[in-house]
């Protein structure tokens, strides 16, 4: 595997145990990541006891570290223009 990008989490709860589970995707594999998603809500539907079905992703090749207070104190937003 590459450098994974996207990132599957999801949890099977069997009685009363939760058990949180990942799955790694490099970044070619968006269309895979998405396929195994779709199959954990097919066993969803289908009764079985998977829950918490996410996907998250992060550049690599990210430069600098991701936030909002990277914008230094110049930064001047706003939501309304005038």
């Amino acid at each position: 595997m590459e450098q994974a990008m996207y990132m599957v989490y999801w949890t099977i709860v069997d009685e009363d145990a939760a058990t949180p589970h990942a799955q790694g995707f490099d970044t070619s594999e968006m269309v895979a990541a998405m396929t195994f998603m779709e199959a954990l809500r097919k066993r969803q539907r289908a009764g079985e006891g998977v829950q918490f079905i996410t996907m998250c992703s992060e550049h690599p090749d990210l430069v600098g570290h991701p936030g909002v207070d990277v914008t230094g104190p110049d930064y001047n937003w706003k939501k309304r223009r005038r």
